[in-house]
């Protein structure tokens, strides 16, 4: 007969950002415990608030199914000595399954046959197997973890109460002082505790103590009450999903609210405004359908409407203090100059083996100068680069970031126009921070990119250079992301630039200024490598395959554009069957060339038509191969390269390579070496496994 099961995990309030990994963490490792232990069950639904997670299991089967397995054991030449009699080996592997000699019978696997035996394994009782569940609690993993009092245990937060139930009865087992039981509890303050008489009625009863334990259905509920305030007031809120998310994660019991700020507030700038609305607040900013913000906020309470009045005249009077705050700052960040804010900078370390943050500001300006000479611009536009470098962390110093660390680059270009800078130098201090997240917004004009080039090589290559490399998940100071930003934006803009290339630039830089770094050699082959690992993550993400991205890597990215089109290129053909002879003869060519280094190929030691003929294509070849890869025309490279195949196999088909005649070898291998060497230009054709459409 099946039942439900219910296995709840009540801590101290988990921070919102925990609860989404944790709760799909709960839910698989319980689906994979569940057949690992060969219970079979129907649906599992997943429940979690900041004070609990929950899984319920619904149509547990009370026993596992009966199995029938066959064990195979030693050949039959083992197991039976000359006389046919049993040995020890067969004896003893009877045993180890429980069964006699007389239960053995033979089966041929490939030709061989070997000793089996057939055993009947009965089911476990459910509610037996049910009390080892406590090892998918304890094996949730969380951001950060925390002792309390004089446990061993590190968990998110401390555990306070667990309910693990089979139908009506408790499953007993024990995490720390913490002993399972058929209590939960209901809101901290609307509700009280609950005696659950099964396992059924868990979210039932819930709701009757004021708490919704459906994350979807808590946050459909506060995205009910949002759309409802739109609609009564003629307002447009503005609902970041993330923001949403969030605030679900905060509540068990959500009401929403609204309140009202002072219109002179608005003088400030918005971003200003809605960061201390969102991020430190946790409210919803209100616009006009016209879409101009408006002095008005929308929170989400954790309780029910019972005077919410007074509610929302507290959150006015906190995020008054707030704005008063902005205010200030915004004034006073105003005085001054900006070149008497960059002096500033000298005194704050960016990194204690880097220097200070004039230090890095005066690398970013070379490395950005460097970059605006490779990319030809004209004298102007290299000025206003040059300017937009030198200031471009000078908001840093500023009061309002210091508040609002999510404003850095946002002020600064808001500050640039107010003290007169260029627009175009305004615009690059924000977008040098671009993209902000992953997938996030690159920047879009020439000047924010190359400023954001280089301010990101900077950081990676004296990272990288003082032996900070990301590990695992650790990567403090975001060079993954950044190293991933500057690949886009490479794509994004078509510059002829090689990563190499840029790496080399940056790291000559630190090499000239005499910074205690590790050796160049290692340095630039950790740079290479890290670099090659964010190209190859890129291109996976973009539906290319890892065999072709591998293939496509093996000299390095060079230009990322050109390499990501030759991978779309490859993908392409590995389906087309009129392609598969040429990549044989490529990849046979590539193969053979790995005995060589030689690339001196002397016409004259020539013994038939094929060797000529097939030298011959390849010299009138490469010339349309090489100008179809400088105008980034990959498919056309290929296409180039096809050429070679008909008189590759007809040179394999009537030429030994091996020959005797050792200089006849070395020829014929060097004619092999030069042709691989353009194709490995191209990619490692040997690498990609090509697929048959089907």
């Amino acid at each position: 007969m099946s039942k439900t099961v219910l296995f709840e995990l009540g801590v101290e309030e988990l921070p919102a950002r925990f609860i989404d990994d944790a709760l799909n963490q709960l839910e698989s490792k319980t689906e994979a415990w569940f057949k690992d232990a060969r219970i079979p069950f129907g649906e599992i639904k997943g429940f979690a608030t900041p004070r609990r997670l929950a899984v319920q299991i619904t149509d547990v089967a009370d026993k596992q199914p009966d199995l029938e397995e066959e064990a195979k054991g030693p050949a039959k030449k083992i197991a039976l000595d000359d006389d046919g009699q049993w040995t020890k080996a067969a004896i003893g592997f009877s045993k180890g399954q429980g069964k006699d000699v007389d239960d053995i019978y033979f089966k041929e696997i490939k030709g061989t046959e070997y000793v089996h035996v057939t055993k009947f394994i009965e089911g476990e009782a459910t509610e037996k197997l049910l009390e080892e569940f406590r090892s998918v609690f304890l094996s949730l993993n969380f951001p950060k973890n925390m002792r309390w009092a004089d446990y061993e245990l590190r968990y998110a937060r401390p555990i306070r109460w667990m309910v693990a139930l089979y139908g009506n009865q408790v499953i007993p087992f024990q995490i720390e002082n913490v002993s399972t039981d058929r209590t939960t509890k209901g809101h901290r303050f609307l509700g009280s505790e609950i005696e659950l008489q099964n396992a059924d009625e868990y979210e039932d009863a819930l709701n009757k103590q004021s708490v919704i334990g459906s994350v979807n259905k808590r946050k459909q509920l506060i995205r009910e009450q949002l759309d409802t305030m739109q609609q009564d007031k003629g307002w447009k809120l503005i609902i970041d999903e993330d923001l949403l998310n969030e605030v679900t994660h905060l509540v068990e019991y959500p009401t929403a609210f609204s309140g009202a700020f002072n219109e002179e507030f608005l003088d400030l700038p918005e971003e200003a405004l809605v960061t201390s609305m969102k991020e430190h607040q946790r409210y919803f900013p209100v616009r006009s359908h016209e879409g101009e913000l408006l002095p008005f906020f929308v929170g989400v309470r954790n309780g029910n409407d019972h005077h919410i009045e007074n509610v929302a005249r507290g959150n006015e009077k906190v995020l008054k203090a707030r704005l008063k705050d902005a205010q200030f700052f915004y004034e006073e960040d105003q005085k001054g100059t900006i070149d008497e804010k960059l002096t500033k900078l000298e005194r704050m370390v960016y990194q204690e083996e880097l220097g200070t943050l004039a230090d890095k500001v005066n690398r970013i300006v070379a490395i950005s100068g460097k970059l605006s000479e490779w990319l030809e611009l004209d004298e102007k536009e290299q000025q206003l680069t040059k300017r937009a470098a030198e200031i471009c962390k000078f908001d840093l110093v500023t009061q309002m970031v210091d508040e609002f660390t999510e404003l850095q680059g946002v002020m600064g270009e808001k500050y640039a126009r107010l003290f007169g800078e260029e627009e175009a130098v305004a615009v690059a201090i924000n977008e040098h921070y671009m993209p902000r997240q992953a997938n996030g917004e690159l920047p879009q004009s020439t000047i924010g990119a190359i400023v954001s080039i280089a301010d990101k090589l900077d950081t990676i290559v004296g990272s990288i250079s003082i032996g900070i490399i990301p590990t695992g998940s650790q990567d403090p100071y975001g060079l993954r992301r950044q190293a991933l930003g500057i690949l886009q934006t490479l794509e994004e803009k078509g510059w002829d630039l090689s990563v190499e290339k840029l790496i080399e630039l940056v790291h000559h830089f630190y090499q000239e200024l005499d910074l205690p770094t590790r050796s160049k050699e290692e340095t630039s082959s950790d740079l290479q490598e890290f670099f090659r690992v964010r190209a190859a993550y890129l291109l996976r993400g973009d539906g290319i395959d890892p065999d072709v991205v591998e293939a496509v890597l093996v000299n390095g990215i060079g230009r990322y554009s050109t390499t990501k089109d030759k991978a779309q290129v490859l993908v392409a053909k590995r389906t087309d069957e009129t392609f598969k002879p040429v990549q044989e003869a490529l990849g046979r060519v590539m193969k053979l060339a790995e005995k060589t280094e030689d690339t001196n190929v002397d016409p004259n030691l020539f013994e038939n038509e094929t060797e000529s003929k097939l030298y011959e294509v390849y010299q009138t070849t490469v010339p349309a191969y090489r100008r179809a890869l400088e105008q980034d025309e990959p498919a056309e490279a290929l296409d180039a390269l096809s050429s070679l195949a008909s008189p590759i196999h007809e040179f394999f088909d009537h030429t030994m390579v091996m020959a005797e005649n050792e200089k006849v070898k070395q020829n014929r291998l060097s004619l092999l070496n030069v042709i691989s060497m353009n194709v490995r230009e191209f990619a490692d054709l040997t690498a990609i496994e090509w697929k048959q459409q089907f």
